[in-house]
């Protein structure tokens, strides 16, 4: 093993090295010393792919085995890395965000009772996360798919003596398992038409089954790749939170704010969008797979935002925002422009893990008081939450220079260019997306920190589901800035959302930076036509002060500072004349009530039924008490015989001899 493979080991090995010591140990070395060796531990990871990222960049990548775990017939499950642009992008975001959520951890749990077990929940995730993106095969890739499903299910319903946090983590369980059991069914297709589960020889045979089909249904034929695809997209759909999948995101907001941010903004729900771009040889395939992403996408896109509009959590505006903002990387997908999907899945973990650790600040100097109704004029009392906030927020909505107007702008631009069915649908969805996404962002942004304070008159009375499990939410202080443990976090995530998307649009959309890492077929490369068009960050951000979207954002932004700041009278209004609409929202389309009343209810009728007829009547009554009864039946017939007296055991031998010899006497 060289020393460049000992350091991809070290990546995913030292925050799950600071994940045992914390949970193992963190009774006896303490408070302390449990955040100090995950921290550690994370910081090695990010200080490790800080200098694999530097390896790649000299043109070195990595693709192979470490470990054979087991070998069944023809295949081999090893554990293995693929080391290539792709994979270091996502080492580098998910250990530089995990590292700014563990510091920022050690501010916001202070005084909660299970400190020790959250540092190591966060750590055991960061391992997960990294196993997931650094795998070369499908095996590790499902382990790690796997990994990151459990420590969410620990992590959403840390605090379990709430019953919305254990009815949350089960939800978001149960979800998952629908879409990992489409991504298991693809993944073994995969294994059965190609007797391999490596990547790179999978890849290799994808060509000679562009043609191959499959029988679903008798007489019924579908392309294999497109059944391929679609199964694996369904393992996206739940974990990406992807509708009608998507159910589960916004309950996991139950959980402490560091995980929301770290889990449900910045890594967690993006494997799914890695794992399709990972794929893009076989969803390059077919066509028909990749309009069904589109269309999906576009949906989540547009309808997860109207539902942000009238949420008055603040963490559940930014979670409805995640979910729009996943469905703008999944609209990339489906129109073959995958750089465009992760460049955009970069630049929205750092600006989406600012603005609910923001919201966290928040909730710390509100004294955890969740409803943005109850804040107001908190600038002046919290200007680093303020000011971060306000570039989180920009960042959001794509306003020019910033990492977020790079990305999303280049998707938009990419789905205009696209010709695929279903694109026309999508670019309606996109587009009048900008406009939903600013008005929810700067409602949010002009309720808490502008306006008069509303924070007074609200204290003592607020909802208790409405506040964090360790607050107080009667307590009758004044808002204040939180301690730098929870600004300092702030401040380094707002760089990159600033940043990032200007220096690096060029070469990871319109260079070579993905060129191994993904496959477009040239008729469905609609980032060249794009990048055709390109003539620097600097000019295409100038340019996007005249574009539409611009215009688009702006609206939405002046007309939430109508509305809440100016006109507050008008949002009652609207929610008054169009209460059907407002209705709709508020029971978010009614996808709960129709899972409780079919899937759930259905899933108790159906247990009911396997209970009484297959475990009452059958088991117990025919097999178990049964067979009891029918040897208890026998017994008592034979009882009648087993008189006990000598001369009626003479009398049958005597009778059976007479029988036995008149039936030998038939044969002569």
């Amino acid at each position: 093993m060289t020393d460049m493979q000992k350091l991809y080991l070290v990546v995913p090995l030292a925050p799950l090295i600071g994940s045992a010591l914390a949970g193992l140990f963190g009774r006896t070395i303490g408070r302390t010393a449990s955040h100090c060796v995950t921290i550690l531990g994370v910081a090695i990871a990010f200080l490790a792919s800080c200098l694999v990222f530097r390896d790649v960049l000299a043109g070195n990548t990595f693709d192979g085995s470490l470990y054979t775990w087991a070998v069944a017939g023809d295949l081999t499950f090893n554990v293995g890395f693929l080391i290539d642009k792709l994979t270091v992008m996502m080492m580098l975001v998910v250990t530089f965000v995990s590292l700014m959520v563990h510091v920022y951890t050690i501010g916001y749990m202070h005084d909660d009772p299970g400190y020790q077990r959250f540092f190591s929940y966060i750590s055991l995730f960061t391992f997960s996360m990294l196993m997931l993106v650094m795998s070369n095969n499908f095996v590790q890739l499902f382990f790690g798919w796997e990994a990151v499903g459990l420590v969410s299910y620990l992590l959403i319903g840390f605090w379990y003596t709430r019953p919305t946090a254990i009815y949350a983590n089960l939800k978001a369980f149960l979800v998952n398992r629908v879409g990992d059991f489409g991504f298991l069914l693809g993944i073994g297709l995969i294994a059965a038409a190609t007797g391999s589960l490596n990547y790179a020889e999978v890849f290799a045979k994808i060509p000679g089954l562009a043609g191959a089909t499959i029988e679903l249904f008798q007489g019924h034929s579908w392309q294999l790749m497109t059944v391929i695809c679609v199964c694996l997209f369904v393992g996206a759909m739940g974990k990406s939170a992807q509708v009608p999948l998507h159910v589960w995101l916004p309950d996991s907001m139950e959980g402490p704010t560091p995980i929301s941010a770290l889990i449900h903004a910045a890594t967690m729900v993006t494997a799914g969008i890695f794992m399709v771009t990972r794929m893009s040889p076989l969803f390059e395939v077919s066509e028909t797979a990749r309009t069904f992403v589109l269309v999906v996408g576009a949906t989540t896109a547009l309808f997860m935002g109207f539902l942000g509009i009238i949420q008055n959590d603040i963490k559940r505006v930014v979670a409805y925002s995640t979910l729009s903002q996943l469905g703008y990387m999944t609209v990339a997908l489906g129109v073959s422009a995958y750089s465009a999907a992760v460049f955009h899945l970069m630049t929205h973990a750092f600006f989406k893990a600012l603005l609910f650790l923001a919201a966290g600040s928040v909730i710390i100097g509100m004294h955890h008081d969740q409803d943005i109704r109850n804040m107001g004029g908190l600038w002046r009392r919290m200007p680093i939450t303020w000011l971060t906030s306000l570039v989180g927020s920009l960042a959001l909505i794509g306003f020019p220079f910033l990492s977020g107007f790079y990305s999303k702008d280049a998707i938009i631009e990419a789905v205009a260019e696209s010709h695929i069915a279903g694109s026309s649908y999508a670019y309606f969805c996109v587009l009048l997306g900008v406009f939903v996404t600013a008005f929810y962002s700067f409602r949010m942004y002009f309720l808490v920190f502008h306006g008069k304070e509303r924070f007074q008159s609200a204290q003592g009375h607020g909802d208790a589901h409405d506040h964090e499990h360790h607050g107080d939410a009667h307590d009758l202080h004044v808002p204040h800035e939180s301690p730098w443990v929870v600004w300092l976090p702030l401040v380094l995530l707002a760089l990159p959302s600033l940043a990032i998307g200007f220096f690096t649009i060029e070469p990871m959309l319109f260079g070579n930076w993905f060129e191994s890492a993904v496959v477009v077929t040239e008729a469905n490369d609609v980032l060249a036509r794009v990048g055709e068009e390109f003539h620097g960050a600097s000019a295409m951000a100038f340019h996007g002060f005249t574009a539409l979207p611009f215009g688009l954002a702006m609206a939405g932004v002046a007309v939430a500072a109508v509305f809440y700041l100016f006109k507050p009278e008008i949002p009652a209004w609207f929610a008054r004349t169009f209460a059907p609409i407002y209705r709709l929202l508020e029971e978010k389309y009614y996808f709960d009530r129709i899972n409780e009343l079919v899937f759930a209810r259905g899933a108790r009728l159906l247990g009911s039924g396997f209970w009484k007829v297959g475990d009452q009547a059958v088991i117990d009554g025919v097999l178990v008490n049964g067979t009891a009864n029918t040897v208890g039946g026998i017994a008592r017939l034979v009882r009648l015989v087993q008189t006990g007296h000598l001369y009626q055991y003479a009398f049958v031998v005597i009778i059976g001899v007479v029988i036995l010899l008149m039936g030998w006497g038939r044969h002569f």
